[in-house]
């Protein structure tokens, strides 16, 4: 047989482990004497049978096998071998192959067939082929690691996100799941907050435990303490039996307070004394039980606000406000509505059973200049609505609200000031100089002093006042 190639020809094969499987001496001594020329460290066998007990002692790149063989044939060792040939490329030989023959040691795991007798170049290249194969998957599995870390940065629990605010609020998030900390969510409707908080409890330790989530708000005053505490059978009238609370079925979990700011103060006392004690103590009972229970709450309002009108009580607020964390609005953080359609594209594409695979151009154009005072729920409405009304695989302008990303019809000042009171209307263009001197430096507080030509203190104070959340 006659060698066509040199060593000049290969310089990835170097220090690759071949195992050569013959029972021919002849053919392991050519094949062994050729191949190491290329850098191959070689081993070999002289049939199935020790061809197996070397695959299973030693991780090889690639194996030379052939069929026809005394004790143990090719066929036999590739089905015995399967489970150490795992990230190995087995190429088979044979005098009497078929096609037949190819394709069931195809089948059995073999990567490609050479038969015999066969040229040396049809080897190495037989080799070289495969070589590039396995090159070509790892660059395959190293880009699929990457997308997957990309993927990763943009995702905490549910939500996705890329901008600069909400990936930093990512990685708060993914810390402070690791402890049992209170946390405060605050942020306007329609954010995330409910998510950021099933996010936290379901990254943490807690997560194969109970996630109680309640709407303050949307509990009637005269019921809320027997809600969240329970009651004893006999407590009131239809008490007719023992009854737990929110806080008790949470047990060894966590609680999901959303709206705190609407308890009323009456209930804020004994909200208290779950946080600094971990015990309550249902309505007709005399005695008190321990609990054990992480408190995650959210709210729309600015409670430091709600403090200063005695709407809520100081020690309540520092006890929920131990790490607090904040949701930016959609509109402060519009590189994300990309990113955010598609989510909800592939979402209701699944749910609606419609082939969408996204947005026109001038259609996203409209959705980037809209304020979205719903933010990312009225964004997710407006994406299953588009859906619903798609006549062809991409969203088209027109099957969006015609209202979106245009301006209020009438006098632009008389939509923002509304009567005819200086005092409200200073307040109100104040707080619009200062939402635009903080998104144009993208939050940076030092910077907008400078074009608001006032003082650092004065700007904290003026945020605070008018419950800017930048």
């Amino acid at each position: 047989m006659e060698n066509k190639i040199t060593m000049d020809d290969d310089s990835q094969s170097s220090q690759k482990r071949l195992l050569i499987i013959d029972d021919e001496e002849n053919m392991r001594h050519m094949l062994t004497a050729l191949l190491r020329k290329f850098g191959y460290v070689i081993d070999t066998a002289s049939d199935g049978d020790e061809g197996l007990h070397k695959v299973r002692d030693t991780q090889y790149d690639f194996v030379l096998c052939d069929l026809k063989m005394p004790k143990m044939g090719g066929m036999d060792f590739l089905k015995d071998a399967r489970d150490s040939l795992t990230a190995t490329t087995v190429i088979v030989m044979s005098a009497y192959g078929t096609i037949d023959t190819a394709l069931e040691a195809m089948k059995s795991g073999a990567y490609d067939y050479i038969s015999k007798p066969f040229k040396t170049d049809e080897v190495y290249l037989a080799l070289k082929k495969a070589e590039e194969r396995e090159s070509l998957k790892k660059e395959n599995l190293r880009l699929k690691e990457r997308i997957q870390k990309i993927e990763e940065k943009c995702k905490f629990g549910n939500m996705v996100a890329k901008s600069q605010s909400m990936s930093a609020m990512f990685k708060l998030a993914e810390k402070v799941a690791q402890y049992n900390t209170t946390v405060l969510i605050t942020g306007e409707s329609g954010t995330g907050k409910e998510l950021v908080a099933k996010g936290i409890h379901f990254e943490g330790e807690r997560a194969g435990m109970p996630l109680i989530p309640v709407n303050c708000g949307g509990i009637p005053e005269t019921l809320l303490e027997s809600e969240f505490f329970g009651y004893k059978k006999g407590a009131f009238t239809g008490a007719e039996r023992n009854r737990k609370g929110l806080f008790e079925e949470a047990n060894g979990g966590t609680i999901f307070l959303d709206e705190v700011g609407e308890l009323p103060l009456t209930l804020q006392i004994k909200f208290l004394r779950v946080l600094q004690e971990s015990e309550i103590r249902p309505v007709g009972d005399s005695k008190t039980k321990k609990i054990d229970v992480r408190v995650i709450a959210a709210t729309a309002k600015n409670l430091e606000d709600e403090v200063r009108e005695g709407r809520f009580r100081q020690d309540l607020f520092y006890r929920l406000n131990v790490l607090p964390i904040r949701l930016p609005a959609l509109r402060e953080r519009s590189e994300d509505i990309p990113l955010l359609c598609q989510h909800f594209i592939n979402k209701f594409k699944r749910s609606l059973d419609k082939d969408i695979r996204g947005i026109a151009p001038n259609a996203m154009s409209v959705l980037l200049k809209h304020k979205w005072p719903g933010n990312v729920r009225e964004l997710e409405n407006v994406i299953e609505r588009a859906v619903v009304l798609a006549d062809e695989p991409v969203l088209r302008k027109e099957n969006f609200p015609s209202e979106l990303g245009t301006e209020p019809k009438g006098d632009k000042m008389d939509n923002v000031f509304e009567g005819y009171s200086l005092k409200v209307a200073q307040k109100i263009l104040e707080k619009k100089m200062i939402i635009k001197a903080l998104t144009a430096t993208s939050g940076n507080r030092t910077k907008a002093t400078r074009l608001l030509e006032i003082s650092h203190p004065s700007l904290l104070s003026k945020i605070k006042t008018y419950n800017i959340l930048i």
